[in-house]
């Protein structure tokens, strides 16, 4: 397989020639015709067309294998020590990506400005659109809410706003509040915290001196059958 990823047929053909071969023959076409035809050579050989079906497969096993190394967590080898947040969000990071969790973050906070602003981010949505995650780890950009969030409020302004995402639908209930659908396995998420969150979801809230407040929705996903 290795040898078919680097070669063309010709090269492959050469591999099979023998020294006695080219002493006899003295000619490396003539010896490749051979070989291919299977009179000459130090094995069994394979035919052009067979050659490029499997150097096909090699190929897309290589890169089937290049796409699925362990991806590069955002989270690792940060010291988050003193960043219960940080710390929550390390501890899911691989789960988050590879599907088998998703988590929604409540965070209650204020902004540079001095206002109060509160919102709901999809962990995993940003894992993948936002490209400061890792300087949030670093400590160096703080995690906040943003109006491309699954929703997001300005407590000074009354700004308001709310986003699906590939994972969740956003929906306003008039009596339940808040919902969060998740798109896998259609469970919806509520996040009042008087109400249960529902099914395979749990509610954590977090001690922390970095916000107002913050709380941790995680929800295992499954796959409806």
């Amino acid at each position: 397989m290795r040898l078919m990823l680097r070669c063309r047929y010709e090269e492959y053909l050469d591999s099979q020639i023998t020294g006695t071969d080219m002493y006899y023959l003295e000619d490396v076409e003539l010896a490749r015709h051979l070989v291919e035809l299977g009179i000459r050579g130090n094995g069994e050989v394979i035919r052009r067309e067979e050659f490029e079906q499997r150097k096909a497969v090699a190929e897309a096993a290589h890169q089937a294998r290049l796409n699925h190394k362990p991806q590069k967590l955002a989270s690792h080898s940060k010291d988050l020590e003193g960043c219960p947040l940080l710390q929550a969000l390390c501890d899911r990071e691989e789960a988050v990506r590879n599907g088998k969790l998703t988590t929604v973050i409540f965070i209650r906070a204020k902004n540079s400005r001095g206002h109060e602003v509160s919102g709901y981010i999809d962990y995993a949505h940003r894992l993948k659109v936002d490209p400061h995650m890792e300087a949030y780890f670093e400590r160096s950009k703080r995690l906040m809410p943003q109006h491309s969030d699954l929703s997001f409020y300005n407590w000074e302004t009354h700004l308001s706003t709310s986003n699906p995402t590939p994972n969740f639908q956003v929906i306003a209930d008039d009596s339940l509040g808040l919902l969060f659908k998740n798109k896998r396995d259609r469970k919806v998420m509520n996040v009042d915290p008087s109400s249960n969150p529902g099914d395979n979801s749990t509610r954590t809230q977090l001690a922390t001196d970095e916000y107002l407040q913050v709380v941790l929705y995680d929800h295992v996903t499954r796959r409806r059958s």
